[in-house]
């Protein structure tokens, strides 16, 4: 049953994501979006955690190869999300390249992947009941490591770049700075 409800909300995703790109001309991309969703390395892992029993996998039951055999439901799908964001070029994961030095080089995402990535966005929070992506966005921005440009591009597309801004000078502002306001 677990395998079905994911299939049905998987459905509603990519509906609800191909309506967005129809909108936004990139109907190629809303046409192919999260075809590896139904690959059985990211298929049941994805099914297990969201719809399952957390429960470890037995050895016998690997049968796609996902997963060692004393890995759990979490494990296997954290494998398969980091499967799933290096597979699609319109998860800004995709764009992150670790250093051997520790840092991190971050790319900028082309049009029709970020355009793809926002309207992703829109899917998922229509398929989940929650429609709000602005506010979504908002919240998690923070936890998004984007280029500058992807994240400026993203803000703007979403009406959210001026009261971000703000916010993000606020937060800047010391008791100092405060204390120095001139008051009415």
């Amino acid at each position: 049953m677990k395998y079905v409800k994911y299939l049905k909300y998987l459905f509603w995703h990519k509906w609800y994501v191909f309506v967005a790109c129809c909108e936004h001309r990139l109907i190629w991309r809303g046409l192919i979006h999260d075809w590896s969703k139904f690959l059985p390395s990211e298929f049941f892992p994805y099914a297990n955690y969201f719809y399952g029993k957390r429960k470890p996998i037995e050895a016998g039951q690997s049968s796609a190869g996902y997963c060692k055999p004393t890995a759990t439901d979490d494990e296997a799908f954290d494998f398969a999300w980091l499967l799933h964001q290096k597979r699609n070029r319109h998860h800004f994961q995709f764009w992150i390249c670790p250093q051997d030095d520790g840092g991190t080089k971050i790319f900028p995402m082309p049009e029709p992947y970020r355009t793809e990535m926002l309207c992703d966005w829109i899917g998922a929070g229509k398929a989940q009941g929650k429609p709000d992506t602005a506010s979504w966005y908002m919240v998690n921005e923070a936890k998004m490591q984007l280029h500058p440009d992807t994240r400026a591009w993203i803000e703007e597309a979403l009406g959210v770049r001026f009261r971000l801004d703000m916010i993000r000078k606020l937060e800047q502002l010391t008791m100092k700075d405060i204390e120095n306001m001139e008051k009415p």
